[in-house]
């Protein structure tokens, strides 16, 4: 039987390791031809010749999705070099937690960039593309979009604006075939953690999460599978996956 997404292309945004690495590697699994973007380059390029080895077509592009200008340049070098636009993961995304009291706003400033406005940088240049191929677009949020807790105020602020952004989206373009879908994990082992700046916080999330059975990013990766094989016509529009042992 063919590949579910044979033919098609995606985009995958924060692919340098993690669930966005995971992703592209799904896609790339599902027959697709990858463009996977993200700062750290030469983990991209590790990722490419591991992909291409097994038989994908896959595009590099280095990419800060806080840059406007750079985002817009590269959804149009996806199209150009791939031949279209039909799957984008809007997975780029910083975890910096932290109290408000005595907060480095400079982290406020870092996270408000990346995970709200690159991701509606992204959204909005892959768009008009997506209108016409009658696409999809995951936006990686989390289970902080659902349930605001004490020491991610601005994390929290940063997936509760994802999740309005995309279902307004939703209403503004589902009649016209396009498929926004939210993705929500709970606690994934991946690097998120590690860019954390305030040292109490770091401590005490790393001793909880020592405790739980953590989700993979191929967890992530099936749930986003899930979402983008789904029929034209079902329009999966949010999964909320977390560890069973987290309460």
């Amino acid at each position: 039987m063919p590949s579910a997404l044979q033919g098609k292309v995606a985009l995958v945004t924060g692919a340098s390791s993690g669930i966005g690495e995971a992703t592209a590697r799904m896609l790339a699994a599902e027959g697709a031809a990858v463009a996977i973007a993200a700062r750290r380059v030469e983990r991209l390029h590790a990722l490419r010749d591991q992909l291409t080895a097994a038989g994908a077509k896959v595009h590099v592009l280095d990419l800060d999705v806080t840059d406007e200008q750079a985002v817009h340049a590269a959804v149009a070098e996806t199209v150009e070099t791939l031949g279209g636009l039909d799957v984008v993961v809007n997975n780029a995304g910083l975890m910096l937690l932290g109290p408000v009291e005595g907060a480095d706003t400079s982290d406020w400033t870092r996270m408000i960039d990346t995970n709200v406005r690159g991701l509606m940088y992204v959204t909005h240049a892959a768009l008009p593309h997506l209108l016409r191929s009658q696409g999809v677009v995951v936006q990686m949020s989390s289970i902080a979009g659902r349930v605001a807790m004490r020491g991610a105020a601005v994390y929290n602020a940063s997936k509760f604006a994802v999740n309005a952004f995309s279902e307004a989206l939703r209403q503004e373009v589902t009649e016209r075939g396009v498929r926004v879908v939210v993705i929500e994990p709970g606690t994934v082992e991946t690097e998120l953690r590690e860019h954390i700046t305030h040292a109490p916080t770091k401590a005490a999330i790393t001793e909880r999460v020592a405790k739980i059975r953590q989700l993979q990013s191929e967890d992530i990766a099936e749930a986003v599978r899930y979402a983008v094989t789904a029929p034209p016509h079902a329009t999966v529009a949010e999964i909320f996956v977390r560890p069973t042992d987290q309460a």
